[in-house]
């Protein structure tokens, strides 16, 4: 009996110890992309090996570019697109959230999400695709992370250089050139509402340009472009 408690807490402690150190190792990474740009994603990294798995020899489409050098207008469309309260909120849209549930509840299955760019940059950056509790739980505690320890400017700098945006394009700059043929700086208005409509399911989009919804999406998300704010 004193051998199986005395198992039971060092198993208990080294659960605990693994634990306290992924965290460590997460708060670490946070730290460093505070100002070092991140290469790569973990999202990017199973991406790629999904791809290469069909082809050896793919390749992501991937290049950072400052803050600065990203159209405006892109900026404003990807907020009113994905998070309109993303300057005032601390990293949960707790409405948004309730609206989502109310929405999936009663459709019976999940068509809306709910979550912040913030959210969403966490998942992109450490976790897999996979819908868990557990990676729900860890997307919240990097989100707390991220909201605490970097600006609302830098998260948003690294979120527009890591979003997937078509079948192997990553980041603003790849998708402003595989689009349109331009560097981000240059994406005008109408280009930005449609860019930011796509990032919901950029693969399909990536095949299906001209579909019917996504003028539609795109054509809500320019109206409402002028009236959200962006980190400066």
């Amino acid at each position: 009996m004193v051998l199986t408690r005395r198992f039971l807490w060092r198993l208990v402690l080294l659960i605990a110890g693994i634990v306290l150190a992924y965290h460590l190792w997460l708060l670490a990474h946070i730290a460093w992309w505070i100002d070092h740009n991140p290469s790569r994603s973990a999202f990017m990294e199973a991406r790629l090996e999904v791809m290469q798995d069909k082809d050896p020899d793919a390749e992501l489409h991937h290049k950072w570019v400052p803050y600065a050098k990203i159209s405006p207008a892109l900026k404003r469309a990807v907020m009113a697109s994905e998070d309109a309260k993303f300057l005032q909120h601390d990293g949960f849209d707790w409405e948004g959230i309730q609206t989502a549930w109310e929405k999936n509840l009663k459709k019976g299955k999940v068509v809306a999400g709910g979550s912040t760019i913030s959210q969403q940059l966490a998942k992109n950056l450490f976790l897999s695709g996979k819908r868990t509790p557990w990676r729900k739980a860890e997307e919240a505690i990097i989100t707390v992370m991220m909201e605490n320890m970097m600006s609302k400017r830098r998260i948003f700098e690294i979120y527009l250089n890591v979003i997937e945006w078509g079948d192997g394009v990553f980041g603003a700059e790849a998708a402003a050139r595989h689009y349109y043929g331009v560097p981000a700086r240059s994406i005008g208005p109408a280009q930005a509402a449609k860019m930011a409509a796509m990032i919901p399911n950029p693969r399909f989009y990536d095949k299906n340009r001209n579909t019917r919804a996504l003028k539609r999406k795109a054509a809500i998300i320019q109206r409402r472009m002028n009236h959200v704010y962006v980190p400066r």
